[in-house]
């Protein structure tokens, strides 16, 4: 029986049989896994590569030897290729390829307009609310802000439809000058469409238009000795001033671009990233693409773009720090996506240079920022295995914290720790099932939380052998598991891990002391010794925000889980009333006491809602 081929001999061996066209090869271990994705102008040729085993860097080498399996999907063009490679790279996460990791979804402000008086909010997403959207924002902080400005300076409505129909006097907004109250009739229809009017063509880029129309009116009510309109008229200006100066830099030589510099320094690549909007700065973000250290900068950033602009909008105009080896290529693909020209220019002198110096000099700020907090917290974990013992620093800390309000809504939260801080997307809530842990029983929910988190982490590792996700090198298995309690919620948690034969992690409660003061803690470990560390130790101090961070999602999720129960209203319990159709009913009659004060003729008369169900409705009430 012939042995089976791996690695550079596999490589060679396919090669035969490979196209010579455009289009994006996969490698895969034997056991499935996904290692590397590629694109090609000429796939027989590029794959041919692999199999030389020369000319490569030690990752790319060690990646080749476990190749047990090659497959290829070809295209029309080498355009093409590339956004296939792109997209399969953020779906299938290959080990070995550069991965973008910080890649949510961009807010807008969105003026809505699914209602007679259109409403000013914060929208990320899918654009499926008919109106008009303004962004990419760098965060929602910037959104908010702008928000708050907005209403300022233009007072339209930032309420939800179903308190919009239930006003009966206007709200406080009105009374401080944040809306104009169209709910109650105090502005009319025509003034209100004027209002958004204005609005949108600030945020479209025409602010001098509407400050230049503002400024008359201001001037004309003056003479009119309306001071009280002028007065208004001053305020909304001013709010707009603050909003034009409070955007920063603000390009003169382009409408709509982004900007994007990359740095590189220990081990590490930082991607910042300026969005510009209809001539104004939206703020800025900063990337850390996961990256073998041999590969160039120029190389990073363009399978960055490649990936980034997967999900995002992309502007007519891309300016960049580096000069990319493939821009026609990434031209010619991001215009086919786009609809529209885009062009792409490293520019080295002008306006747009001193842009992109700009987003060069904050990605240098940013990445010593996170280097040097990475060695911070190395030092620090290093002082946590040196105070209780363990045989290395650890690289992945789970703490966990029970939360619930006198015995209700009982939920438990694991926040994760690891070398480079808190690593938010890996934590969890747990919604209690057990009996007793539905009652507040805070040993009851300690052992369902771990029996629920380390049956599952077990299974894994039955199913993969292994104690890393293959798409990430921060490993699921924890290192040293910390328990926001004392001697009680310790001894349930390894009650669970004795059961289910968890071994190598380090459980250790953390409990407060009499007087419940920070810098008394306790700490149980799992041997029956308790420690006590220094009030200045900066590792207690550590151990105290992870105690803290883990004590602020638990009381977060609780108060969801909470405020989600308080929200359940009696429709819920009526037989053929989904989410559209209490929707529709809320929006009718404002609220559930308006629902039930309806007569069944009323009740008929609301879309999707037919006369029998209308019947029902009306005998839950009654």
């Amino acid at each position: 029986m012939s042995e089976k081929r791996t690695g550079a001999a596999l490589i060679a061996e396919t090669v035969r049989h490979l196209p010579e066209r455009p289009g994006v090869y996969r490698y895969y271990d034997e056991r499935g896994e996904l290692l590397y994705v590629g694109k090609a102008r000429n796939l027989r040729a590029r794959v041919a590569s692999y199999a030389r085993g020369q000319g490569h860097s030690t990752r790319i080498a060690m990646m080749i030897r476990q190749v047990a399996r090659v497959e290829f999907t070809t295209t029309a063009t080498e355009a093409e290729a590339l956004l296939l490679e792109a997209n399969l790279i953020k779906k299938l996460k290959p080990r070995f390829n550069i991965l973008l990791r910080d890649d949510k979804s961009f807010p807008y402000i969105l003026i809505a307009h699914d209602h007679a008086a259109p409403r000013l909010m914060k929208h990320r997403g899918a654009r499926r609310v008919p109106g008009k959207y303004f962004g990419p924002f760098a965060n929602a902080g910037a959104v908010n802000r702008a928000i708050a400005a907005m209403q300022k300076a233009f007072l339209l409505r930032t309420c939800s439809d179903a308190v919009y129909a239930n006003r009966s006097r206007p709200c406080l907004l009105f009374q401080i000058r944040r809306c104009a109250a169209p709910c109650t009739g105090e502005v009319s229809t025509e003034e209100y469409a004027e209002l958004v009017r204005q609005a949108e063509d600030f945020l479209s880029g025409r602010s001098k238009k509407v400050q230049a129309d503002l400024t008359r009116q201001m001037q004309e009510a003056a003479e009119r000795l309306d001071y009280e309109r002028a007065a208004v008229l001053r305020d909304r200006l001013a709010a707009m001033r603050h909003i034009t100066q409070a955007q920063g830099v603000n390009p003169r030589g382009f409408e709509s671009a982004d900007v994007f510099a990359i740095v590189q320094d220990g081990g590490m690549s930082c991607i910042q990233a300026f969005f510009f909007r209809n001539w104004q700065n939206w703020g800025n973000r900063a990337y850390f693409p996961r990256v073998e250290d041999t590969r160039a900068p120029e190389d990073v950033l363009s399978a960055f773009l490649a990936q980034f602009y997967d999900a995002h909008p992309i502007p007519p105009l891309i300016l960049l720090s580096h000069e990319v080896a493939e821009h026609a290529l990434l031209e010619e693909a991001l215009s086919s996506r786009a609809g529209h020209r885009v062009r792409i220019i490293a520019p080295k002198r002008g306006e747009k240079r001193q842009f992109v110096q700009m987003a060069l000099d904050n990605a240098q700020e940013t990445l010593a920022q996170r280097l040097a907090d990475t060695r911070a917290q190395r030092k620090l974990l290093e002082g946590v295995a040196k105070a209780f013992g363990l045989p290395q620093p650890p690289r992945r800390i789970e703490v966990y914290d029970n939360s619930h309000l006198l015995g209700t809504n009982p939920v438990s939260a694991m926040i994760v720790a690891g070398p480079e801080g808190f690593m938010r997307a890996h934590y969890r809530t747990f919604n209690m099932r057990d009996a007793k842990a539905e009652k507040g029983d805070d040993y009851a929910m300690m052992r369902e939380v771990m029996r629920r988190r380390f049956a599952r982490l077990k299974k894994a590792q039955d199913d993969k052998a292994c104690g890393a996700k293959p798409d990430d090198s921060f490993p699921a298995k924890p290192d040293l598991v910390l328990i926001d309690g004392g001697v009680g919620q310790l001894r349930a948690a390894l009650e669970v891990a004795e059961e289910l034969g968890i071994k190598d992690i380090a459980f250790i409660g953390i409990a407060k002391g009499p007087e419940r003061n920070a810098g008394d803690e306790t700490f149980y470990l799992a041997d029956g010794r308790t420690l006590k560390l220094s009030a200045r130790d900066p590792v207690l101090y550590y151990l105290q925000r992870l105690r803290d961070e883990a004590h602020r999602f638990a009381i977060g999720a609780q108060r969801r889980r909470r405020g989600k129960a308080a929200r359940a209203s009696s429709l819920d319990d009526v037989p053929g009333i989904g989410p559209a159709r209490k929707k529709a009913l809320l929006a009718a009659f404002g609220s559930v006491r308006g629902v039930a004060r309806a007569e069944v003729v009323e009740l008929a008369a609301v879309e999707g809602i037919s006369e029998r169900l209308a019947q029902q409705i009306y005998d839950h009430f009654h």
